[in-house]
């Protein structure tokens, strides 16, 4: 019984540790866990988001997205609406990654981290 409880308490340690941001772009809207909307400018997002070239970089936040191949490999799965309206949050790409954040506060603020 106590080899079990340190073996759980060692798998949470470790999963504390992982990276998340992973994204998985779902080709319909009942799949995705979140729906965004990309907009114009930066001052009418809701969330700016920066893609990093590799997925380690994606590191425990909703603001650093790194886009995987496989659903499985995701944290979040995401779907891109055609209209603002129909989105949960607005995202807009920054250049850099000094540049992503939240803008406003959403209900989904952590929704990307991974579980």
């Amino acid at each position: 019984m106590r080899t079990f409880i340190c073996f759980i308490s060692f798998s949470f340690f470790i999963s504390s540790f992982t990276f998340a941001g992973n994204i998985y772009k779902t080709k319909y809207d009942y799949q995705a866990d979140v729906k965004v909307f990309v907009v114009d400018y930066d001052y009418q997002a809701d969330l700016i988001v920066y893609v990093c070239d590799y997925d380690y970089q994606a590191k425990n936040t909703d603001y650093l997205w790194y886009f995987v191949k496989y659903d499985y490999q995701a944290d979040a799965k995401v779907y891109f609406t055609d209209y603002d309206y129909q989105a949960d949050v607005k995202i807009f790409y920054a250049k850099y990654d000094y540049q992503a954040k939240w803008q406003k506060q959403n209900r989904f603020v952590g929704a990307f981290r991974g579980k």
